[in-house]
Order: C-alpha cells, then sequence, then structure tokens
C-alpha cells in the first residue's frame, strides 16, 4: 500500500494534513478542534457537547434532515464526538464523494443557525442522555472518578454536562463558544484515502472560508488532587475505578506506563485479569486503561465485583501493583509490546483511525509521527523502565471512585497505608 502524508497551512491559518492510501476505494474527511469540557467554564460545563449536537441540526440551506440524506444517500457516514480537550466532526465516503463530505462538515461548522425549535429538542435528548449515563453504573462511575481526581476544575467536570445546567443553558451560548473556539488556528483538518492532496486543500479553502477569528484561549492548567467519591446504591455489584496520576502525551514515562497498562490489566492474559477473575472469581470484568492528555494524565483500574466479594478484591489489586515495581518477566514484557505494535499497526488499516492519527499528533506534538518511531519507542523499554513507572505512579495519592453496595470497599485512608506499607 502507498502512503503519503502531505501537510498545507492555508493563509488563514487552518492546516490540512492527507494521507493518501492508493489501494482502497473510501475517503475519510475530519474537522479537529482543540477544545473541549476543559475549555469551558463552569457555567457553562456542557456546551461544547450541546454545541456537537447542535451542529447537525441545520445550517442557513440545509435542514438536519438534508444534511443526514446528503450523506446516507451516497452510502456515506457522518458523526461527531466531544471529548475534554477535543471536539471532531468527521464523515467516511466513497472516493468520488469526497466533495460532498467537506461541503457538509464546512457547512455545519460555519454557517450552523441553531434554530430554538432545534435547540429544545436536542436539549431533551441531552438530558435524556445525562439520565441514561446516570443509570449506568459502569459507565457514570468514570465522571465521577475524574472529578475526584481534579476536583473543582474543568478537567474534572463531565462532558455531558450536568442536568441543571443543560436545562438552563442559553442559545447564545453555542454559537458563542464556536466563535471563541473554532477557529483556523484552533482546528486541524484532515483526510486519509484515495485521495489528491490538492484537490483536498481546494475544497476546505472552499467550503471553510467563513470560520471565525479569535484569539486562541489556554485551558487551565490540570492539577491532580486525588480523591474519594463514594455512592451507596441498591445494586447487585460495587462498580469501582481506582487510580493515580500518570504521564501526559510526549512526557519520558509515556510508553513504559502504556506497556504498564497493557500487562498488569490489559487484556485474559494480564496479571489482574489472571489473579482476580481466573484464579480467584472475584470479577466479571477487570481491566488497567491510561487516559493521557496534553499536561498530565490518569491510570486507572476498574472493576465490577459482588458485595461479598469486594472485601477480598482492593487487597489483592494493590497487592499486584506493588509486585509490578519489582517483578516483571521478560515473556510479559514482549507480549505487552506485540501488544501494543498490533494495535498500531492494525489501525493503520482503517482510512478513519489514520485520519484521526493525523490530526492528533499534529495539535499534540505540531508534527506528524511516523509508524516506525513509535514501535521503535515501545521497544526500547526494558523491564527497569517498567519497575520504575509502577513505583513512581503507585507511590502517589489515589483516587478511588465507587457505586453499589460498597460498603466492603475500603476507603481512601485505607489504601493509601496500605500502599504505604
Amino acid at each position: 500500500m502507498s502512503e503519503q502524508v502531505e501537510i498545507t497551512t492555508l493563509p488563514s491559518g487552518l492546516t490540512v494534513l492527507t494521507e493518501r492510501m492508493d489501494r482502497v476505494e473510501t475517503v475519510s474527511f475530519g474537522a479537529y478542534i482543540g477544545a473541549g469540557t476543559r475549555h469551558e467554564t463552569a457555567a457553562e460545563n456542557g456546551v461544547a457537547h450541546f454545541l456537537e449536537h447542535m451542529a447537525f441540526k441545520g445550517t442557513a440551506t440545509r435542514t438536519a434532515v438534508d444534511i443526514a440524506e446528503a450523506v446516507e444517500d451516497v452510502g456515506g457516514h457522518i458523526n461527531a464526538y466531544t471529548s475534554r480537550e477535543q471536539t471532531a466532526y468527521y464523515v467516511k465516503m466513497l472516493k468520488e464523494d469526497l466533495g460532498l463530505g467537506v461541503d457538509i462538515i464546512g457547512d455545519i461548522l460555519c454557517h450552523s443557525t441553531f434554530e430554538p425549535e432545534e435547540l429544545e429538542r436536542e436539549r431533551g435528548v441531552i438530558l435524556q442522555e445525562i439520565g441514561q449515563a446516570n443509570d449506568t453504573p459502569d459507565d457514570i462511575i468514570f465522571d465521577h472518578f475524574q472529578s475526584a481526581a481534579y476536583p473543582s476544575q474543568p478537567m474534572g467536570r463531565p462532558v455531558l454536562g450536568t442536568e441543571t445546567i443543560i436545562r438552563n443553558m442559553k442559545r447564545e451560548a453555542l454559537p458563542g463558544f464556536m466563535s471563541a473556539h473554532y477557529t483556523p488556528e484552533n482546528m486541524v483538518i484532515a483526510a486519509s484515502g484515495n485521495l489528491r492532496h490538492q484537490q483536498v486543500v481546494e475544497l476546505v479553502g472552499q467550503h471553510f472560508a467563513d470560520l471565525p477569528k479569535a484569539v486562541r484561549h489556554e485551558p487551565m492548567p490540570a492539577d491532580y488532587t486525588g480523591g474519594e467519591y463514594r455512592e451507596d446504591r441498591d445494586l447487585d455489584q460495587a462498580h469501582l475505578v481506582l487510580g493515580f496520576d500518570a504521564p501526559g502525551y510526549g512526557e519520558p514515562d509515556y510508553y513504559p506506563v502504556m506497556l504498564l497498562s497493557t500487562l498488569l490489566g490489559g487484556g485474559m492474559s494480564s496479571r489482574l485479569f489472571q489473579e482476580i477473575r481466573e484464579k480467584r472469581g472475584l470479577v466479571y470484568s477487570i481491566y488497567s486503561f491510561t487516559a493521557p492528555a496534553q499536561d498530565g494524565g490518569l491510570f486507572g483500574i476498574y472493576a465490577g465485583t459482588g458485595e461479598s466479594e469486594a472485601a477480598e478484591l482492593m487487597p489483592v489489586t494493590l497487592e499486584e501493583l506493588g509486585k509490578v515495581q519489582h517483578q516483571v518477566t521478560g515473556v510479559e514484557l514482549r507480549r505487552a509490546k506485540a501488544q501494543l505494535k498490533a494495535g498500531l499497526l492494525m489501525s493503520l488499516e482503517s482510512t478513519g483511525s489514520r485520519c484521526e492519527q493525523l490530526a492528533r499528533q499534529w495539535q499534540i506534538f505540531g508534527r506528524v509521527i511516523p509508524a516506525a518511531e513509535t514501535v521503535a519507542k515501545i521497544e526500547a523499554v526494558t523491564e527497569a523502565d517498567i519497575h520504575a513507572a509502577a513505583a513512581k505512579i503507585f507511590r502517589q495519592r489515589p483516587t478511588i471512585a465507587t457505586i453499589g453496595p460498597i460498603g466492603q470497599v475500603p476507603k481512601l485512608s485505607a489504601i493509601i497505608d496500605r500502599l504505604a506499607a
């Protein structure tokens, strides 16, 4: 497969990145805005996500139905997402329909009308989404974990916002947030697939000409504090997340921590899965994860366990966190490296994944990183690096969030004492 990355910055300051993949018949195209939940004020929490919903609800020349039908008439797919640091709008189409995809994404980002009737309808949809999240403990637990880790700051607020804020959010908050953040300097356009770079540049120049101009807003720095959230709820399982401060993108320990997460709780062969589920039968689900950001991040472990098993779960988990600071075998490190490398290289077969990687790398590092460079950094990690990363992370103040029958889940103070032992 022939691939070629090309980059052009338009006079407006908007950067366009493309990666040509000759042997596919599709193109993925997206606009990636460097603004999300952590760029909101406390009073407007949820506005980035609300805006993402409303962008599909009509422009000066298209209704919401027009947008959906135009994409699906050619068999395409359109979607969007909001995270704490980014909002993305993207399409995947057959290569001959690229022009339509760029037109539609440009239209919704430059000419959305935020009609009051549509806004009230979508407000109801988002309130339903918040209600659904609150009714799903293994989903909402991560918001409570984030809030406990970063209390009273933008990085700790929920992406969806709160019911009260969404109910009372004024229409002008949405175009206001768009005008402040959806600017050429704060946006990256990426495309991957069977395309010509110059064609993409010309289409973007045509359909993104009306983006607003504004001074770029830097978010409040993330300040990990660590803490505790406990909610006693009548459920069959106790859901818990235990976590710690961790490196962000580009920090020296980033790849050792990624590998640490993989070997500790990244699959069925991982230590936590084998010890806690397979040997002891204490859980149905347990896994570890990393959540890096541009200025810090989180390392977390999720588990769902029965009320009677909760007392044994935490001590066994903490014991494993102690062991991995001193005991890592070459076999399990090689397995973890294979898992990370395979995930990376398999993702390169998807135009959508490549498109998103282009944008994310440019926004974080200011350059596109070759896959071979990433593989080399993974391969360079040693057992000693894993020991050092584990010791650094697991000797810090933890965060614990738990929902359900939590009487047997140790409190934060007891976890701290055990980690220090």
